[in-house]
């Protein structure tokens, strides 16, 4: 009996996307679906080195331009309105070839939006934003989002559903939510092991260009001359461009995958890292102190730290403001703690035998 094919397409922004989608793929393989997986760029090469075994597809590149001035940011993507649209029609084209061409039967998208089919009756949406904070426009962001999550029969929100007890806080939690719409629990590949600590800090770097090669920067300067064991995972999924440095306590890699970045995390006393959802996902699944620096100018990530601090979870400032004596902070807030499971995957995938 052959398996049924399911669509996973991934957002390339940052790698976030992409790592929150690999407990999925996982997930499909052990309940014996045929995950067919497609994305662009950095997320594709991700998912390649994570599934050699599986099919990759190329999608459409967003290619989203970030502005060095995290105030312009929003109008920068503004900017890119047009483009936006445009790829999410290539999307739909691409998504019915891939359709006729390996025989799908299912899709589970995350975050993009042009990845569905009215032929299916089983498109899901992955997203933690169903309202979507962008400054003054997001009333208009969140109009628009609410729009598209309309093409998709289910919405599966990587949270808990939990007023008080979630990661997302007023993303996802509205009074409003969309009927077609689950909280499935923290999606994270991570599992949290006792290992003895080899690093005071991981500096773990994600999120698009040229933000993070601005904070790569302010964070090889601030620590090259730290006496603490420090470990830099730049992100950056290529063999070139390896960087190395003078000081014998910094210990720079340009990637990390599975297992090797899980034992990096759990081996490491305190993570530094942007408040992307996924990392809070991640951090949260192993119980980790952590201190964090926004992507500058994008809100949701602004919104985020700025809770966790308010609970009394983690500290943060400012890319600007980094120093290493805030990092004395981490130790006056309690770190992240794990909310337990979620959904169990393979009951979602129910879904998918409807039809």
């Amino acid at each position: 009996m052959s398996k049924k094919r399911i669509l996973v397409a991934v957002m390339n922004w940052g790698l976030g996307h992409a790592t929150r989608s690999i407990p999925v793929v996982n997930a499909l393989q052990n309940a014996h679906y045929e995950p067919i997986l497609a994305s662009d760029g950095d997320a594709l090469q991700l998912l390649k080195k994570e599934f050699p075994e599986l099919t990759h597809l190329e999608l459409p590149g967003y290619n989203i331009q970030y502005a060095k001035k995290g105030w312009l940011l929003n109008w920068k993507i503004i900017a890119q309105t047009s483009h936006i649209r445009k790829t999410i029609a290539a999307e739909r084209e691409k998504t019915s070839e891939i359709i006729k061409d390996y025989e799908i039967e299912g899709i589970i998208s995350d975050n993009r939006f042009g990845v569905y089919s009215d032929e299916l009756k089983t498109n899901v949406f992955i997203t933690h934003q169903i309202h979507v904070l962008s400054g003054i426009t997001t009333l208009l962001s969140t109009y628009i989002n609410r729009q598209h999550l309309k093409n998709f029969d289910q919405i599966w929100i990587p949270d808990y559903a939990s007023s008080e007890r979630n990661l997302s806080g007023k993303l996802s939690h509205v009074k409003d939510l969309p009927e077609q719409c689950q909280y499935i629990g923290a999606l994270s590949r991570f599992e949290k092991r006792a290992l003895e600590t080899k690093y005071k800090y991981l500096l773990l770097l994600s999120g698009p260009e040229p933000q993070r090669s601005l904070l790569e920067e302010k964070l090889l300067e601030c620590f090259s001359n730290t006496n603490d064991s420090i470990l830099l995972v730049r992100a950056v999924i290529s063999e070139e461009k390896q960087l190395s440095s003078s000081n014998p306590n910094l210990h720079i890699r340009n990637y990390l995958f599975g297992r090797e970045l899980e034992e990096a995390i759990n081996s490491s006393e305190t993570i530094v890292a942007r408040s992307g959802y996924t990392t809070l996902m991640d951090l949260a699944k192993l119980e980790k102190r952590a201190f964090f620096i926004p992507t500058p100018g994008q809100e949701e990530q602004e919104y985020l730290a700025k809770r966790l601090e308010r609970q009394g979870i983690a500290p943060f400032c400012t890319q600007n403001q980094f120093s290493l004596e805030k990092l004395k902070e981490v130790e006056n807030y309690t770190g992240l703690s794990n909310f337990g499971d979620g959904r169990v995957l393979r009951d979602l995938f129910a879904f998918f035998e409807s039809e």
